[in-house]
């Protein structure tokens, strides 16, 4: 019984503000602490962490500590609630990342959905490339100027020596071409 009140008498120091109190207090508990820390968790970093933060905790809060019964109750019930609350927050972001990962992974590509979308990119290269040789030389021309090496119609018009209505004419009618040639299929792939 002598214990009991001795710890109680530190902890109401400790309430007063008394620094050798909470140094008394924290030699007397920090080992039994531990030891029923690690029945809760093997994580002796995140025990020694969670005890850090407790004592610090302590003695920052030690004007509004309460009265108790029984220090080391009230210890073992501070620290079962840091470490439960450490370790549901860690699994908490764990199965974020989880569930973020499986996320991520089902939305990307299969092999197959890739090499078929590969081939189509192909196909579509091809059928350009062949509808590029049903332009004349100079649509072919102000094509290239404007979509492979992006030039703005006054540069085009100036590289070609044409006014710029007939960059105009010349793409506009190019590409009418070649739609026509994609949609009929005049040439093979």
């Amino acid at each position: 019984m002598k214990n009991s009140i001795n710890e109680i008498e530190l902890w109401d120091e400790l309430r007063g503000g008394s620094h050798e109190a909470f140094s008394k207090l924290y030699q007397m508990f920090i080992n039994p602490l531990y030891s029923y820390s690690v029945g809760i968790t093997s994580d002796k970093d995140l025990i020694k962490d969670c005890l850090h933060d407790l004592f610090v905790e302590l003695w920052k809060n030690h004007s509004n500590l309460g009265s108790t019964t029984s220090v080391k109750f009230y210890l073992m019930a501070s620290i079962k609630r840091k470490l439960i609350r450490h370790i549901d927050g860690n699994l908490k972001s764990f199965n974020h990342h989880v569930n973020y990962t499986r996320d991520f992974v089902e939305d990307l590509p299969s092999q197959e959905s890739v090499l078929i979308l590969n081939e189509a990119q192909l196909e579509m290269n091809i059928k350009v490339a062949n509808s590029l040789h049903l332009l004349s030389k100079r649509q072919r021309e102000a094509i290239q100027l404007k979509f492979y090496k992006n030039l703005d119609t006054d540069q085009i018009s100036e590289q070609m020596n044409i006014n710029a209505q007939s960059v105009y004419n010349l793409i506009f009618g190019a590409l009418r071409v070649m739609k026509e040639g994609l949609i009929n299929k005049t040439f093979s792939v």
